[in-house]
């Protein structure tokens, strides 16, 4: 008979604590297996994402839906705290919400940069001061956004919605992107234009 036994916690200091068996202990612990958590191998979740799409939509027999870059980026950038169970309940939910159309997640905000300060447009360092982190002004971070957008619909020769489209890129709504291209008076790209 083989036992396979499951735990998280730290059982050398549940001994030491007196809240655990050293016996049982020694018992269990024939061929020991460490799995880091999944907020430790960031780069498992997108593979993951396709897997448990891919499960949830021949489990629950509907259209399959499109992972976009915007949503890989928003699983990314999560601490996963329940891990790769939190990871399937958040895609199944999304694909029974999508209906066959892009993937969005309602994960809560962690309140931590998933990225350092170097990597974060809204952040910027000012030379020679030791690499202390700056904020930028109200109009720097509309022209940084302004940039961002239009980068996009470069990016995607001026298409807007739908798989591929602009506003997918960026992870708002067409309607969002029709708005903010009209506030701050940004054209498509030339070869866009008819």
């Amino acid at each position: 008979m083989r036992i396979i036994g499951a735990t998280n916690r730290n059982l050398k200091e549940a001994i030491a604590a007196r809240r655990f068996r050293e016996d049982l202990y020694y018992r269990l612990h024939v061929f020991p297996i460490h799995v880091s958590p999944l907020r430790e191998r960031k780069e498992d979740i997108p593979l993951l994402a396709e897997h448990f799409i891919e499960l949830s939509v021949s489990n629950l027999k509907c259209a399959g839906p499109r992972l976009t870059r915007a949503a890989v980026a928003e699983l990314l950038s999560y601490d996963w705290p329940g891990n790769v169970r939190e990871l399937r309940n958040v895609i199944e939910r999304a694909v029974i919400l999508a209906r066959g159309g892009a993937l969005r997640f309602d994960l809560p905000m962690t309140g931590v940069p998933a990225h350092t300060p170097v990597q974060d447009p809204q952040v910027r360092v000012e030379q020679g001061s030791n690499a202390a982190p700056s904020v930028l002004t109200e109009a720097e971070l509309r022209n940084l956004e302004r940039d961002n957008l239009q980068r996009a619909l470069q990016a995607t020769k001026g298409k807007i919605r739908g798989p591929d489209g602009a506003a997918e890129l960026l992870g708002v709504k067409p309607t969002t992107l029709l708005a903010r291209m009209k506030k701050w008076e940004v054209k498509k790209p030339e070869a866009a234009l008819p």
